[in-house]
């Protein structure tokens, strides 16, 4: 993969990360009963209770979901200063531009992830 290549995919990431951390910041802030959180009332009725706390579960594990996501896509700007995105990081063979187009901070070429996947 050439410079330009790469320059076009970091922007990508760059835009990406900083969607996924106001997004990641909102999300906290939702669920811990940050700025926009209405945690200050108690519920009054037990279904209330109820759905606050699955509300709150959610949100928690989307906020997993999306670290995971941040992860890797920090991972993947990595990959771009040392000059070997694009390749798959267990096989080492070309990423496809349709894959990389699609989950810019995959790691994994549709062979590995698939096989990574089936256990």
């Amino acid at each position: 993969m050439n410079k330009a290549e790469m320059k076009v995919y970091k922007e990508r990431l760059l835009a990406l990360r900083a969607r996924l951390r106001g997004d990641v910041t909102s999300m906290t802030d939702a669920a811990l009963g940050g700025e926009n959180g209405e945690t200050s009332s108690m519920p009054i009725h037990m279904a209330e209770l109820g759905s606050d706390n699955f509300e709150q579960e959610f949100t928690l594990s989307l906020l997993a979901t999306e670290e995971d996501t941040l992860s890797m896509i920090e991972a993947a700007l990595q990959r771009i200063e040392e000059g070997i995105f694009g390749r798959c990081i267990d096989c080492e063979s070309a990423i496809p531009k349709t894959r990389l187009n699609a989950i810019p901070h995959t790691p994994k070429c549709v062979k590995c992830a698939s096989l990574q996947e089936a256990g």
